[in-house]
């Protein structure tokens, strides 16, 4: 099955969010690049940007498509990741590690609660791709 990691909590729209105290990263899960192909090109808030849960916080293009990304919780954008200019491509190879999007401090610490458990993420994906 797919790699999801039991220490982070996932959107429905595939963004995966790991949380360290107040603080956390924000990426798109390993199913999501999968399924997106070879990402060209990653648009991404600036420092300081303030999102709500839901709101569109940039997006990602892949050979295949354009896709949204959407803050999974409300947030402030404290750092962003620049590799991803150069090298888009670590959203594929390492989309838990070195292809992180955005860090951000967490307005509500129990908002990240509300999102899926890994285990709650990986039923969701089986059912969405029909497996």
């Amino acid at each position: 099955m797919a790699n999801i990691p039991e220490d982070n909590r996932y959107a429905k729209s595939h963004e995966y969010i790991h949380v360290e105290g107040d603080m956390a990263t924000i990426g798109i899960t390993d199913y999501a690049q999968k399924e997106l192909g070879d990402v060209v090109f990653v648009e991404l808030p600036q420092v300081g940007a303030q999102l709500d849960a839901g709101d569109e916080l940039g997006s990602i293009e892949s050979v295949k498509a354009v896709s949204e990304l959407f803050a999974p919780v409300t947030c402030e954008v404290v750092e962003v990741n620049e590799s991803l200019v150069d090298k888009p491509e670590l959203v594929n190879t390492d989309p838990y590690g070195d292809g992180w999007m955005i860090k951000v401090k967490i307005s509500n610490v129990e908002e990240p609660d509300d999102l899926m458990s890994a285990e709650e993420y990986e039923e969701y994906v089986e059912k969405e791709s029909g497996k």
